[in-house]
C-alpha cells in the first residue's frame, strides 16, 4: 500500500531533503510508524510521549484535517495523500 506523504521543510532533514515520500499502513498512526522505520526521528517530531499528535502539528488526509476525522485512527488506502503541516503562530 502506497500512501504519499508531503514532508514540510523542518522535517526534511529526516528524509534526506526530499519533500515527498511514500509509506504504508491502514491508518494515519500506522503510516507514522512506517515513516519512523524508513526515516528515524519522524515519530518524535509528530507524536508526544503519550502517542498523541503534538499540538503544533497538523496532519491532513486528502485535504481533511484528521482532528475532524478519526484523528490518528483515520483509515487510509492506497493512493491517499497525507500532508504534514507545522502550525504557525504569531501575530497580535
Amino acid at each position: 500500500m502506497a500512501i504519499r506523504v508531503r514532508v514540510p521543510t523542518p522535517l526534511r532533514r529526516f528524509t534526506a531533503g526530499v519533500d515527498e515520500v511514500t509509506a504504508g499502513g491502514v491508518s494515519v498512526r500506522a503510516v507514522i510508524e512506517d515513516l519512523e522505520q524508513r526515516h528515524p526521528g519522524m515519530r518524535e517530531r509528530l507524536l508526544d510521549d503519550k502517542g498523541e499528535l503534538r499540538r503544533f502539528v497538523n496532519i491532513y488526509l486528502n485535504g481533511e484535517d484528521i482532528r475532524f476525522l478519526q484523528q490518528l485512527d483515520s483509515k487510509v488506502k492506497d493512493g491517499d495523500d497525507i500532508s504534514i503541516v507545522p502550525a504557525i503562530a504569531g501575530g497580535r
